[in-house]
């Protein structure tokens, strides 16, 4: 009944009902019985395991930014004017699957941050932008991937994605090995930036998409990816004002009323 529009499942979801399971137990976990559990918990120290969790990220995220570009400027497999699903007899529909596969399951794996969040207490994380973020990138990719199959329009976007990634982790390692080491860190605020510039890229593509009269990329499916990114924009927008604009402000507020006083 429930039956993917590649005849080649993806590994490990190929079942729809895992899927829902997997993504339903992420939102109750983390907003309701993770919480719950550990109430009266001590936090859990985490230290090493969250080194080893970014570095595998880095290297997994930067394994799909080497076979990306590798299909995408050397093999060149797809016209980037109309970006489509390679047909199922391509001489690289394999290597598109491959790539779109290690991408789609990154974004379950990328779940377990969200969960470390809980068992280290670390409640003010675990935000609506936090979780709306994890919790639509592995079901819209899913959705994709079970309505459209690998590839196609999204392969570029999910690929900018995957820079920012090696990006973010590469950041986020550099954090974690000490707290000299985390305040040296002044490209914080870069990051969200760069997402922003990652969003409005894919917006732009969209609408360069939906601009060609004879591109058969299916029009719902192109609007829908400008949607999440235009979501994305406003909310990481919101995120990097009230992080580093407002607050910005109320420290020279104060800096000057210190001033003042001495």
């Amino acid at each position: 009944m429930f039956t993917p529009i590649d005849p080649v499942p993806l590994p490990f979801f190929s079942n729809v009902w895992v899927t829902m399971f997997t993504l339903g137990g992420y939102l109750l976990f983390v907003l309701k019985l993770g919480p719950k559990i550990m109430q009266n918990r001590k936090p859990f120290e985490l230290r090493t395991v969250i080194k080893v969790y970014n570095i595998m990220q880095i290297l997994y995220n930067g394994l799909i930014v080497v076979l990306g570009f590798n299909f995408l400027a050397i093999l060149r497999a797809y016209d980037l004017r109309c970006i489509i699903n390679l047909p199922f007899d391509h001489e690289h529909k394999d290597k598109e699957r491959l790539i779109c596969s290690l991408y789609i399951v990154n974004k379950f794996v990328d779940l377990v941050e969200t969960v470390f969040f809980v068992l280290r207490k670390k409640d003010r994380q675990i935000s609506f932008l936090h979780v709306f973020h994890h919790f639509s990138m592995a079901f819209s990719g899913y959705l994709y991937y079970f309505f459209v199959g690998y590839g196609g329009i999204a392969f570029p976007q999910c690929y900018l994605n995957v820079i920012m990634h090696v990006i973010m982790y590469t950041y986020y390692y550099l954090s974690s090995i000490s707290p000299e080491v985390q305040k040296s860190l002044w490209w914080k605020k870069y990051i969200t930036l760069t997402q922003l510039i990652q969003f409005a890229m894919i917006m732009t593509h969209c609408i360069y998409t939906l601009a060609q009269p004879n591109c058969n990329v299916p029009r719902l499916v192109t609007y829908g990816c400008a949607l999440l990114a235009a979501s994305f924009t406003v909310m990481f927008s919101q995120f990097y004002f009230n992080n580093y604009i407002r607050s910005g402000k109320k420290t020279s507020k104060r800096s000057g009323s210190k001033d003042h006083k001495n």
